[in-house]
């Protein structure tokens, strides 16, 4: 599986606001920065996550994005779905009733595609930011938390 632009920034997003968002909404303008993404884009995105329900927007001069709820509860499958990540294997596929082999690639096929989205559905937000913050206690303190 490979993940596209989209999906990409979409988690380093929400692990940014998970990160830095705690007390207080946070720009659209921060997450850009410090995460070295295009900030039209990511508001795109955001959108999106928003009209999902992972994120809630906050108007205003001390306004941004924050959790819509717990991150343990925000898991990788539906931050991707709601980005619009198609995760369906061989989606224009119809196999030949009459080719075994055809029957067998596509059930093989789907099989793959129940336990990607199972393990999708199990990798929370909170998981991934534990990881990260992993990651970078063993990098030591020169290391800033660019996802």
């Amino acid at each position: 599986m490979k993940l596209t632009t989209q999906g990409h920034y979409s988690v380093k997003a929400l692990l940014d606001i998970r990160c830095n968002g705690c007390d207080r909404p946070v720009s659209v303008r921060e997450i850009a920065q410090r995460q070295h993404l295009p900030a039209p884009y990511l508001e795109k995105l955001l959108i999106r996550l928003r009209q999902a329900g992972i994120v809630q927007s906050v108007r205003g001069a001390q306004g941004g994005y924050q959790l819509a709820r717990s991150p343990d509860k925000i898991c990788l499958g539906d931050i991707l779905e709601a980005v619009g990540e198609t995760l369906d294997p061989l989606p224009h596929h119809h196999p030949d009733a009459e080719l075994a082999e055809d029957w067998v690639t596509f059930v093989l096929w789907n099989q793959l595609h129940q336990k990607l989205k199972q393990a999708l559905d199990r990798i929370s937000l909170e998981d991934l930011y534990h990881d990260a913050r992993s990651w970078q206690a063993a990098q030591g303190d020169q290391t800033s938390f660019v996802v």
